[in-house]
């Protein structure tokens, strides 16, 4: 299935299912599930029918759920160049060693 192809209200219908096949699975009635997510049942009912609902709501039934992940594609992330990337390399790249008491032990060594 190409979700791109589906329309608005069969996305809809889809998430609905989803919903409602995880309610199922986890054994909770629309009333247990409702009552934790700090919503209506009638509420319930129409999300998993895949009516409009507002967003909140998904957000609530789906941390309830424990599916919050499924949220994750919407996190801005920054992105960095590839060339601002090899840029930080080299800068974070040690040059060379020094270490602090060398100079001063080699000379004494060097003397004859």
């Amino acid at each position: 299935m190409n979700i791109e192809q589906l329309s608005d209200l069969a996305i809809l219908q889809m998430m609905g299912d989803f919903i409602k096949k995880k309610r199922i699975s986890m054994n909770k009635t629309q009333d247990e599930l409702a009552t934790e997510a700090g919503i209506s049942r009638s509420t319930l009912s129409l999300l998993e029918r895949g009516e409009n609902v507002n967003l909140i709501t998904l957000i609530q039934v789906l941390r309830v759920l424990g599916e919050l992940q499924i949220l994750e594609i919407f996190e801005s992330r920054q992105q960095i160049s590839p060339l601002e990337y090899l840029k930080l390399q080299k800068k974070n790249q040690r040059q060379r060693v020094r270490h602090a008491d060398s100079t001063a032990e080699d000379d004494r060594q060097s003397e004859w």
